[in-house]
């Protein structure tokens, strides 16, 4: 025996390499069930934090909307309002007057009548005014009186009060009488 063979080389000499556990190595160090009960506890203190806030910013909207619903209400007839002022103003003004001339009177009258239409167009607010010979319409005339007629059967004969509409909705029909078969 040689001295070669009874000494190793310092390359013999190393042990071998242990196989490395990849799937050790990727795995995540094992929990205590008391940092898994504290991390869920965690979470939970979250979504129970998320919850309220969600809950209470839910209340505020629908607080804000029951506000904004009564403040739309409270103010809504502001606009037709600030049409309906001129109107007063040129009824205090003719009421004013000492004025003995009925003509003078009647064409301030009219003038004033046409301030209180344009404000109801304004106001989206329409005159039901239906001519003699009309057919009777039940959604926007209401018939206080049949009367005997020549005319073709409910047909507005003649109008004793004006109706008027609001937006397309029925404030006060119409007043009419109707011919009925003679």
């Amino acid at each position: 025996m040689t001295q070669e063979n009874q000494n190793p080389s310092p390359e013999q000499e190393k042990p071998a390499a242990e196989p490395v556990n990849e799937a050790a190595a990727e795995t995540p160090a094992v929990k205590t069930p008391e940092q898994e009960i504290a991390e869920l506890n965690q979470k939970i203190g979250e979504l129970q934090d998320n919850f309220l806030r969600a809950k209470a910013e839910g209340e505020n909207i629908r607080r804000r909307a029951v506000e904004d619903i009564a403040k739309a209400h409270k103010f809504a007839i502001e606009s037709f309002a600030e049409h309906l002022v001129p109107v007063t103003d040129s009824l205090y003004a003719a009421l004013s007057t000492d004025a003995g001339d009925a003509k003078a009177f009647k064409e301030g009258l009219e003038i004033t009548l046409k301030q209180l239409l344009s404000a109801f167009e304004k106001g989206r607010m329409t005159e039901i005014n239906p001519a003699v010979g009309d057919k009777f319409d039940p959604h926007h005339h209401q018939a206080i009186a049949s009367v005997p007629s020549e005319q073709e059967l409910n047909t507005v004969v003649s109008v004793l009060q004006r109706g008027y509409t609001v937006a397309d909705r029925v404030l006060r029909p119409a007043l009419v009488t109707v011919s009925a078969p003679k």
